[in-house]
């Protein structure tokens, strides 16, 4: 017996030293993520909500919240991360499987990593957020000292009443949909059965928000690449199209300076100053495209309209197959596993190839919902700007952000974007395993993805067209109204 003491001994200080090393790691990336998330919101918060000088406690209160809403931005910023650095692992795990500097990736990790990211997630979206909003309103009780710790008292009390509200609405939801003696058992499980539940919802709403946010955000990046980069022009002569420019510009401003010396001349002056710096605009952008070189004019822009092109066209060719895969196999549909077995078999058919294919597809669909949710008219408002950010608009963009991230991974196995299944609680949400409704989002996904495209790509085609050949020069018919002689 006396060496088996010794061998158990070394096994559990070998899972031990496992086990900090993941705690390591773990706090190491979320120090960095909150570093980051920390210049970020620096670069946008409004100066003076934050340097009070008549008024020290809100400045203390705006520093506390801020702290709030850059764990949560980190934590956002970490779901973004989790699955593509879970593909990514695997695949490195199967190029170099006996390589010591490597073993720190395991299944243990990469599982605690996602536990981690569904518990920072609930916290920051059930806790801290409200928490936030509720201490920068908060003023303390009426009759009680003035202070930090008055608000903290209020804001307190505030988020118990809003907490077993929220509870209750779930508790009579839960009751109605489950009827069963099961159901009402588990209804008193506040940690195994409440969260999961009220994360469920909104993760199912964050899922319904990428799916509308996406489409819409694809269409609008094709816009913004054309305002971004040197569109090349078919039969143009900018040479000829900058001295026109030139000449109108020295018109315009020419008689606006002749305006102001003549009494005899009857000139709207506001008229002319707008025309006058319309033009003076259009003369710095065709400036700015003939200093472009030929590269950058002819290639750049049409490179990068195919590379989105190609990568909207590859997402949805996805998704029809994901859908023919629902029809034919249960297996596809979007369950979590508890085990992750990394390292054993590419989650692509493609290989190392496709499995970077995956995670460029995954970047790039967050990339378009964001910029999907801040062109969409009822979030607009939400767009952060330079230095002059405001804390409750902050509260809501990291609020939102939150959604949006922490729903990417259950929207990219749910149309079949990746075959890494879902890890830990993730896996766990009730409407993942209905048919009907995973169905129907791949074929909403689809459809509108579709439909997006093709209209973004033929008006932009035809408007060139129309361009190229003077066609936009015409102009335009007078039309009559029979009724009158007046023109309508």
């Amino acid at each position: 017996m006396a060496p088996v003491e010794p061998d158990a001994l070394a096994v559990r200080e070998q899972l031990f030293h496992e086990r900090v090393r993941e705690c390591i790691i773990c706090a190491l990336l979320f120090a960095s993520l909150y570093i980051l998330c920390h210049f970020i919101i620096t670069h946008f918060k409004k100066h003076t909500d934050f340097t009070g000088v008549h008024d020290d406690e809100d400045a203390a209160v705006n520093r506390i919240a801020l702290g709030l809403c850059t764990f949560t931005l980190a934590v956002a910023l970490g779901a973004v991360l989790l699955l593509p650095f879970s593909i990514i692992s695997n695949e490195v795990l199967l190029s170099f499987p006996q390589n010591y500097y490597i073993q720190w990736l395991n299944g243990s990790l990469i599982h605690g990593l996602w536990n981690l990211v569904f518990l920072f997630s609930n916290m920051s979206l059930v806790f801290l957020m409200p928490f936030a909003y509720f201490f920068t309103e908060s003023e303390g009780f009426a009759g009680s000292k003035k202070g930090i710790m008055a608000r903290v008292y209020e804001t307190s009390v505030v988020l118990l009443l809003l907490t077993l509200l929220v509870l209750g609405m779930v508790w009579v939801a839960s009751a109605i949909v489950g009827n069963d003696a099961a159901s009402r058992q588990s209804l008193y499980d506040l940690w195994e059965y409440y969260l999961p539940y009220l994360y469920s919802c909104i993760s199912l709403f964050g899922v319904l928000l990428l799916l509308l946010c996406t489409p819409f955000g694809l269409s609008t990046m094709f816009t913004v690449t054309g305002k971004l980069l040197v569109k090349p022009r078919l039969l143009e002569d900018l040479d000829e199209q900058l001295s026109c420019t030139r000449f109108e510009e020295a018109a315009v401003s020419h008689r606006i300076h002749s305006g102001k010396t003549s009494c005899w001349l009857n000139l709207d002056m506001e008229m002319l100053q707008e025309q006058f710096f319309a033009i003076r605009s259009k003369r710095r952008k065709l400036e700015l495209r003939h200093r472009a070189s030929p590269w950058q004019r002819n290639l750049g822009y049409p490179l990068a309209m195919l590379g989105l092109l190609a990568l909207t066209g590859i997402s949805v060719l996805i998704v029809c197959f994901h859908v023919l895969e629902l029809l034919l196999d249960d297996a596809a549909m979007p369950r979590g596993i508890q085990d992750a077995s990394l390292g054993q078999v590419s989650f692509s058919i493609f290989g190392s190839f496709g499995a970077a294919l995956q995670v460029v597809l995954i970047f790039y669909l967050m990339v378009s919902s964001v910029v999907g949710f801040y062109s969409s008219p009822l979030f607009t408002r939400l767009l952060p700007e330079r230095q002059d950010t405001p804390l409750t608009k902050i509260i809501g963009n990291c609020v939102s952000l939150l959604v949006l991230s922490s729903a990417l991974p259950v929207f990219s196995r749910t149309l079949g974007i990746t075959r890494f299944d879902l890890l830990g609680d993730f896996g766990r949400f009730n409407w993942l395993g209905n048919f009907y409704i995973v169905f129907l989002y791949n074929m909403g996904f689809a459809g509108l993805t579709t439909l997006c495209l093709v209209k973004r790509v033929s008006w932009a085609v035809q408007a060139e067209l129309i361009r190229a050949f003077g066609l936009h020069k015409l102009p335009l018919p007078v039309t009559r109204c029979r009724t009158c002689s007046k023109p309508c």
